[in-house]
């Protein structure tokens, strides 16, 4: 009996434990797995850089946080960048530190005048009606991809930290005119 007692009790753990593994609970799911993105869409650039943008939703109870992004070769260098108030109270585009936060349950819109993804040194004009590849990457490394039509655009021509925005000898100044 004893025996039989002991066959049973490790069978119902073995089960239990399995049943624990094959869960899909939230906390474990990666970053880029409970985000969606709404509405991408790049500037239409000739040279030098231009923007992504789009709505990001957080389907996760915990922020997120987007780190980095990179593209499918049509930029040099890709920033996350903000605008914000320096110390003279002049709005200026900068890189944004510590990434963008994606609020849990909630969504994130990346706009002009606003916090986006600044591609820079373009390696070829971003056309109206072109596709760009964007890749982002998370805080806890997973990445998520999506495609974002350009489009012509006549705003966004925002002021860079320590300097006017174009021609200026700010920290942007190396990146050209923003289309």
């Amino acid at each position: 009996m004893k025996r039989l007692t002991t066959l049973l009790l490790v069978t119902v753990t073995a089960v239990g434990l399995t049943a624990c593994g094959a869960s899909t609970d939230a906390s474990t799911a990666t970053e880029a797995s409970t985000v969606s993105v709404q509405d991408p869409w790049v500037k239409a650039a000739d040279s030098g850089m231009t923007a992504a943008f789009g709505t990001f939703r957080n389907a996760a109870d915990r922020d997120v946080t987007i780190v980095s992004a990179t593209t499918d070769g049509v930029a040099g260098r890709v920033e996350l960048h903000e605008m914000a108030t320096d110390e003279d109270g002049q709005m200026v585009m900068r890189q944004k530190k510590g990434g963008i936060v994606v609020p849990a349950g909630k969504a994130h819109t990346l706009e002009p005048g606003g916090d986006h993804i600044m591609l820079m040194d373009l390696t070829r004009p971003v056309e109206p009606g072109q596709d760009v590849r964007v890749t982002i990457r998370f805080s806890d490394d997973s990445t998520m991809s999506f495609t974002a039509p350009a489009r012509s655009f006549s705003g966004a021509e925002e002021d860079y930290e320590g300097g006017t925005g174009h021609g200026d000898t700010g920290e942007h100044a190396d990146h050209g005119d923003h289309g």
